[in-house]
Order: structure tokens, then sequence, then C-alpha cells
């Protein structure tokens, strides 16, 4: 019997589970929140310091659940793009800048006009959301703070130099959002020159470590706390949503993981055959595996739209939300006759484009609760459905879908991103892959399996079969077609308002 420590940052909280490679499965799980800070106008924080405090909670209640097993490793995953910068002692200077803030906009941009070959592995340029820009942001308004950081680094190397004491970037993260040369291995220098930020290379993690390689040995300090016996190795992880690639064995090219959250990611993999797939981010050669490119698609606000529907603007609880959906499941999609634009915080794909804001249109005096509920719901599964129309028109092929996440305690919002896609999908048997996910990563850092292919072929968990409504799917289709109608129509409009103009072009 080996058991592994599998630990996954969330934008809400940190996640513990114990993974017991001979029952294929986990015997116990944890898990402990933390506070987002969101300032005006599109700024989010958090304190790493909450996330080591939330992980020690997590671990020790997973570890006391579980009898207190000998770990045999450890592996992490992170959310991506959150981005923290420490001195070299691992001593946060500020708070970190979370993933889905977009004050880096126009940094972001800047890469647009850059005329670079890394940049082709991202689809011709940076995001808002990723480490580059947010880099560039600090250099620019922030100046003194960016010269005294001496590391500028993601959520996962930042806990895993608490876990050893050694500083290594993940070869996915790297390559997804750094502008990391992956195929030549190396730091694009003169890329970070012409973005205006050149002792980036210098200040990043200069270990690249890649996925399901060992890190090094836990700290003697955290064993204790943690209640950890000593020797336990580190196994090099990534991103959370693409760990959960490996738990769901999506890894060759047709299948697809698709994590509906507060966020949705759409992972898939192509061949490395150099053809150019748009409005996605990547493809990126090695990112996930080696010798396959990884597609990510997703939207910027999905689960997040409905929880700040309910709780914000409706004052429902979670205890009150169930008959809100019974109200909402008994409604059409059609019936609602409105329309809604899931770009709360930006369009992550295909459009790219962080300026799209959200919107609903048709309303009238005699839409309640429930025809928001379901007109919001319908948004975020026409956006998940878009992807992947705009993916399988570019001729990538999707034959094979596993949905898991958060979505699967909302059967409103299920159902909907199931008629909506129109295909047959595998339901998980848990709601968080990524924990299953790093247990593969760490089983080939032992050496128990070859490969991680081989590891997520035999770790595999049972998944459900659904298939969707196919009548609804058809209404699906018409909402999917007046859906990017009026993208088209009003982005202009809709870039006004998030850049804070009025007629006439005054801000």
């Amino acid at each position: 019997m080996t058991i592994i420590l599998t630990l996954d940052l969330g934008t809400n909280g940190a996640r513990a589970g114990i993974y017991d490679t001979d029952a294929r499965g986990l015997i116990a799980k944890a898990e402990s929140p933390y506070p987002t800070r969101h300032l005006p106008p599109n700024r989010a924080e958090q304190d790493p310091e909450d996330w080591w405090s939330a992980l020690g909670l997590a671990v020790r209640a997973a570890m006391a659940e579980a009898g207190s097993p000998k770990i045999a490793a450890i592996t992490v995953a992170t959310f991506s793009s959150t981005v923290v910068v420490a001195d070299k002692k691992g001593r946060p200077l500020a708070p970190a800048i979370l993933w889905m803030d977009a004050r880096a906009s126009a940094e972001a941009l800047a890469s647009e006009g850059i005329d670079h070959p890394v940049l082709a592995y991202c689809g011709g340029s940076n995001a808002v959301e990723w480490l580059v820009p947010k880099a560039m942001w600090l250099a620019r308004h922030e100046p003194d703070l960016w010269s005294r950081t001496e590391v500028i680094c993601e959520a996962l190397d930042f806990v895993n130099f608490r876990l050893t004491g050694e500083w290594a970037g993940s070869m996915m993260n790297a390559t997804c959002k750094w502008n990391y040369d992956s195929r030549a291995r190396e730091f694009c220098r003169d890329l970070y020159d012409q973005l205006g930020v050149p002792e980036l290379a210098d200040r990043l993690p200069q270990r690249i470590v890649d996925i399901g390689a060992v890190i090094g040995t836990l700290d003697p300090g955290v064993a204790r706390d943690w209640g950890i016996d000593p020797g336990a190795i580190v196994v090099q992880g990534g991103i959370d949503a693409h760990m959960g690639s490996f738990g769901a064995d999506c890894i060759a090219p047709g299948s697809m993981l698709l994590i509906g959250g507060t966020s949705n990611v759409h992972l898939t993999q192509v061949p490395d055959d150099g053809a150019k797939i748009t409005g996605v981010w990547g493809p990126y050669p090695h990112a996930l595996t080696p010798d396959l490119r990884m597609i990510e698609g997703g939207q910027v606000s999905a689960g997040s739209i409905l929880k700040w529907l309910s709780q914000d603007i409706f004052g429902i609880d979670n205890s009150d939300l169930p008959e809100l959906l019974d109200q909402v499941e008994k409604i059409e999609p059609a019936d609602t006759r409105l329309l809604a634009l899931d770009f709360w915080m930006g369009n992550r794909t295909p459009y790219r484009d962080a300026r799209l804001r959200g919107a609903f249109l048709g309303l009238s005096l005699s839409h309640d609760r429930a025809s928001l509920y379901r007109a919001a719901v319908t948004a975020v599964a026409l956006g998940s459905a878009n992807v992947i129309s705009d993916l399988e028109a570019q001729g990538v092929m999707i034959d094979r879908i596993v949905l898991a996440g958060g979505i699967m305690r909302n059967q409103v919002w299920l159902q909907a991103t199931i008629d909506a896609i129109g295909k047959p999908v595998g339901l998980a048997p848990d709601d968080n892959l990524t924990l299953y996910g790093n247990a593969v990563a760490a089983a080939v850092g032992l050496g128990l399996w070859p490969d991680l292919k081989a590891a997520a072929a035999a770790l595999r968990p049972d998944i459900q079969a659904v298939d969707p409504d196919m009548d609804r799917h058809a209404q699906y289709r018409q909402l999917l077609a007046q859906y990017r109608h009026a993208v088209d129509v009003m982005k202009p409009l809709l870039h006004d308002l998030a850049d804070g103009k009025i007629a006439g072009g005054v801000t």
C-alpha cells in the first residue's frame, strides 16, 4: 500500500486528500477556506500566508480522518496565474494578485504587436490573467515593490518552496503562463526585454521541473507541524484544472476534460504537427505530456456568476438555493425570452477579449428570479458549447468529454451544459479530479509507473455516462446562434462600458 498526500489550492480554499494507490481512490479529504479581497474596478487579491494556514488545517484534518498513515509522496496543484512577489526566503512582500485580477489589461495588449515564435504557443498574445502582464504592471505602477522583489512566482511555486526550501517552477505553468520556451527549455530573455521587464528572467524560479519529477524532500519542520513522518518526497504538479486531466485520463487527442467551477476550463490535446488553432490558449507543446500540444479553453466567469446572482443579488443562501433550482428546472431555456452573455470578467475563449462584459437582454417587468437565473445558467452553458463548437470548426476532434468540478453540485447547471453541448459526457465520481491527477503525478515520481500516460490509465476512476436531452439541445443550438450574434453586435458598446466611456467617447 502506497499513500500519497494530494493538495489543491483553489480560488476559495485549500483541499487535502489522502490517496491510496491500492484502493485507486481517496480514503480521506478535508478543506479549509480563505478570503479574497475584491477592489474596484477589476482587482482581486489574497494573502499567501492564508493559503499556508489553510493547507495546514486541511492536511491535519485529512490525516486524522485517515488514521495518520505514512505518506510516501506529496503533489500540489494550485490555481494558475495567481502571482506572488517575495524575497528569496519565501516571505511575501505584498498580497498575491489573483488570477481573475484584470489590472494588467493594457500590459497584456502590449504583446499583440510583437512577433516572437514563443507567442505562437499561446495563440499570438498574452492574457491579462497571466504572470508576465502582471509583472509588467508591477514594474510600471509599483516600481519600489518591483525593485525589492527577489522572486516572482505563482501560488504553486510558493507552496512548493514552503514544502521543500527549493524554488522550482512547473513545466506546465512556465509553458502556459510565463512565455517559457518548452522546446528549448529556456526563458525568452529577448521577449521579456521587448515587453519592458528584462529582469523577469532572473526573478522567476530558475529550475523548471516536469510534472511527475521530484522537487525534493519534505522539510522536517513542516512534517512535524502537519503530523507527517519525515522522508516524504515532493513531486511536481501544476495548474489545478489541468492536473485533473490525469485524474480523468483525458490525455489522448479526442478527449476533453471540462472543469466547471468558479471559472470553467476546457482541456484537450492535439498532435504536435504544427497545425494552427486560434481562439484558445495554446497549443502549448509539452505542457501536459512531452509528446503532444495542450489546448486550454475556458470561461473566466461561470459558477461565480450563478453565486453572484443568487447570493449577492437575490440574497439567497445555500439552504434556500434548492427551492430556486426546483423552479428554474421547470423553465425551458427558450421560454424565458431572455438572452444573457456570460462575460462578467471578460472572455477567455474563443474571443480572447478581457474587455467584454456580461449582459441580460430582453428584460421585462414580468421576469422573476427563476427566469433570470435560468437565463444566467443558459449563458454559462452556451459559453461552454461555444468553445467546443469553435474548436470542432477548426478540425479539433472531440469525441470523449468528462465533466467535473463544482458544477456537479448544481444539477440545473450540469444538465444545461450537457444539453447545450449535445454530446454524451462522462461524470467523474468525485467533484475534484485534481486530487486524483496529483496522485498520478506522485505515483510517477515514486517510480510506481513509468510515465504519466501509464499511471493515468492505471488509476483512472469509474466514469458515469450521461446523454443529453436532444430536444433541449435543439433550443440551445438556436440560442447559441443568437448568443454569437449578440457578441458581434454589442462588442463595441461592451468595450466602451469596460473602458468607462460614455456617449461621445468621454471617460
